[in-house]
C-alpha cells in the first residue's frame, strides 16, 4: 500500500486513465474552439493558448488557467478542456505553459507565470479581452503558482478572483516525499514560494477547492490556506468536492455542470 501521501498515482488506481481522458478531451476542445497561440517570452515553453468564445464581441472577461504536475510534468495542451467551461461562461480562456523542473528552478517558473499575467494585461485587448476583468485558476502546483500571482505588493495584483483546486500551499513536506529525488526542492525555494508564508492582495476574492478523496495533506493545507486568507481580510470560501480525487477533480473543470465547473463559472462571472 502506498505510504507517501503525495504520490498521487499510488493512491488513485485510475490515475493514468483519467489523465488520458483529460488529454483526449483537451484535443477535442482545440478542434471545437477557435484558438490562437502567443508567446509571452523568448523561451520555447513561454507560450500561452488563447480561446475566444465564438459568436461574441468584446470586451470580454479573461480567465487564466495554470496547470499542475508537481512543476515537472504536463503542458498547457493537456488542459485545453478548461477553456470549454470558460468559453461557455462568455469569457476568453488563457491556458499558460511554463518550463519544467528540474531543468529550471522554481524561481524561473514563478517568473514565467508572472510574465504571462503581464502579457495578458498588455495584449489581451487585441483578442477582445478586458484586462481589468482578469480571473485565474490553478490545479495542484498550478494552484501554488496562481496564488503567488495575487500576493500583496506596491500595487494591486489586478486579479479580481481566483479558484485554487487541490493546491500545494506548504512546500516543506514535499522535501520528505518521493518528489525530492526528482526536483530537489531547496530550503530557499520552500521559504520564498510557500503560499502559507505570503501576504495577499485583499482585493482578490478566492475560492479554495479540494476533492473529498484527496490524501490528508491536501485537506490540511487547503484548510490552513483558507484560514490565512481570511485572517488577511480576503473574501475567501472553502468547498469540498464530494467523491472526487486529485485528477478527476481537475477534469471536472472542463464540465460546466460539475461541482468544480460550477465554481469555475462563478469565478468567471464575478467580473461580468
Amino acid at each position: 500500500m502506498e505510504k507517501d501521501p503525495f504520490r498521487i498515482r499510488g493512491h488513485q488506481p485510475d490515475f493514468d486513465m483519467v489523465v488520458a481522458d483529460i488529454v483526449s478531451r483537451s484535443a477535442a476542445t482545440r478542434e471545437r474552439l477557435p484558438m490562437s497561440e502567443a508567446a509571452y517570452g523568448d523561451g520555447p515553453s513561454e507560450t500561452l493558448d488563447i480561446f475566444v468564445p465564438p459568436g461574441t464581441t468584446g470586451p470580454l472577461p479573461v480567465h487564466m488557467f495554470i496547470h499542475g504536475g508537481y512543476w515537472r510534468m504536463f503542458s498547457k495542451r493537456d488542459y485545453s478542456l478548461v477553456a470549454e467551461t470558460v468559453a461557455e461562461a462568455g469569457a476568453i480562456a488563457v491556458i499558460v505553459d511554463y518550463a519544467l523542473m528540474p531543468g529550471v528552478r522554481m524561481a524561473s517558473i514563478v517568473d514565467q507565470v508572472g510574465r504571462a499575467k503581464q502579457w495578458v494585461f498588455d495584449n489581451i485587448g487585441a483578442f477582445g479581452g478586458d484586462p481589468s476583468r482578469l480571473t485565474v485558476s490553478g490545479h495542484s502546483a498550478g494552484a501554488q503558482l496562481a496564488a503567488l500571482l495575487f500576493r500583496a505588493g506596491a500595487a494591486p495584483s489586478g486579479i479580481q478572483a481566483a479558484l485554487l483546486l487541490g493546491g500545494l500551499y506548504d512546500l516543506a513536506p514535499l522535501q520528505k516525499s518521493f518528489l525530492q529525488a526528482e526536483i530537489g526542492l531547496t530550503d530557499e525555494e520552500v521559504r520564498r514560494f510557500t503560499p502559507l508564508l505570503q501576504a495577499y492582495d485583499a482585493g482578490t476574492s478566492v475560492s479554495v477547492l479540494v476533492g473529498s478523496r484527496e490524501t490528508p495533506p491536501f485537506h490540511d493545507q487547503a484548510g490552513a490556506f483558507t484560514k490565512l486568507l481570511g485572517r488577511q481580510g480576503l473574501d475567501v470560501s472553502y468547498r469540498l468536492i464530494a467523491g472526487r480525487h486529485h485528477m478527476d477533480s481537475v477534469r471536472d473543470l472542463g464540465d460546466s455542470s460539475s461541482l468544480a465547473g460550477i465554481e469555475l463559472t462563478k469565478i468567471v462571472a464575478c467580473t461580468s
